[in-house]
């Protein structure tokens, strides 16, 4: 277990570069937000048994505005890349241009390992999906468009037009994801009757950085989402809440059933969050059976070592799974 004394040294290490992101000019990509944002990510991936909510105030406050700094250079970082991608013929054929995505393939490739996990048998592949928070380099739709869920159409919201308009630009030129992937430029929280139209709803994890702002967005899609609809949240863990925010179980309980959440410890960041609208509890039943039959086990080859939550009712018990 992680002694206090090491996690003191790592919240001492994370304020350090704080202190100094903060003071940068810019956050558009440059050699030093390129370092220093490197050396954040790598300090906070290790794992860690830190616990974000007791910590004092005054680190809890530092936090919240490194996770917006963090978002923010990330958005500019997508933004770059975007461009560079968009000023090819194919763009689709020069992905791996972009640093992290591998990153992208891994996490996509366990969001589709857990859908499939939890996704009734009964059905086909989900028809429509929706990304609320896609940027200008929607990536995660791109790849589960591409290698996982090929007949899917998916539906992505950004209140931004003109990251909207770098995104289509990437899928323009590819017959098959052009008619396939639909931009839209909208807060989701103005997005009402059109969500009962998608079998899956994916969360980006910087849609409601603030917790309450979170708990809202969650809120909103509990109301309109179909009944049985799965919705898929990013999270995060240990010291990985450092980089990003994290979504408390308890919040989702307004309207969805906690299928499972999935936190890697590998290099790829984010948790993973599946819940089910309330309303299709033969779905739900079934899911909560084949949890009791160890469906945990089933982890993507992506995931080198994964803790697993299985949920009878929320937060029941936990595995440990080891590929």
């Amino acid at each position: 277990m992680e002694s206090l004394q090491q996690e003191s040294i790592l919240i001492n290490k994370v304020c350090e570069i704080y202190e100094k992101v903060s003071k940068l000019e810019t956050l558009k990509p440059s050699k030093d937000v390129n370092n220093l944002l490197t050396q954040l990510v790598l300090m906070c991936i290790p794992h860690s048994s830190i616990n974000i909510d007791t910590l004092p105030f005054n680190v809890q406050e530092m936090r919240s505005k490194l996770i917006k700094i963090c978002g923010e250079a990330e958005g500019h970082l997508e933004a770059h890349f975007s461009t560079i991608l968009g000023s090819f013929e194919n763009p689709l054929q020069h992905l791996t241009l972009f640093p992290y995505y591998s990153n992208y393939l891994k996490l996509s490739l366990l969001e589709y390992n857990i859908l499939n996990q939890h996704y009734s048998s009964t059905k086909e592949a989900p028809k429509r999906v929706a990304f609320v928070g896609s940027g200008p380099l929607p990536l995660t739709s791109i790849v589960l468009a591409s290698y996982h869920l090929k007949d899917t159409v998916f539906h992505n919201y950004d209140i931004d037009h003109s990251a909207n308009l770098m995104a289509s630009r990437l899928v323009s030129s590819d017959p098959d994801l052009s008619k396939r992937m639909v931009f839209h430029t909208a807060d989701i929280m103005n997005v009402t009757d059109e969500l009962k139209d998608y079998d899956v709803v994916f969360l980006a994890a910087l849609v409601g950085i603030d917790n309450e702002k979170k708990v809202e967005v969650i809120e909103h899609l509990s109301k309109y989402m179909s009944p049985g609809a799965i919705l898929m949240l990013r999270s995060a863990h240990g010291a990985r809440a450092f980089l990003y925010p994290v979504v408390d179980p308890e919040v989702l309980q307004v309207g969805f059933d906690v299928l499972s959440i999935f936190h890697p410890d590998d290099d790829v960041v984010n948790s993973v969050v599946i819940t089910r609208k309330f309303g299709d509890m033969a779905n739900t039943e079934r899911d909560h059976n084949r949890g009791e039959a160890g469906i945990g086990s089933i982890i993507p080859s992506s995931c080198k070592y994964c803790e697993f939550q299985a949920f009878n009712s929320p937060l029941s018990r936990m595995k440990m799974i080891h590929e």
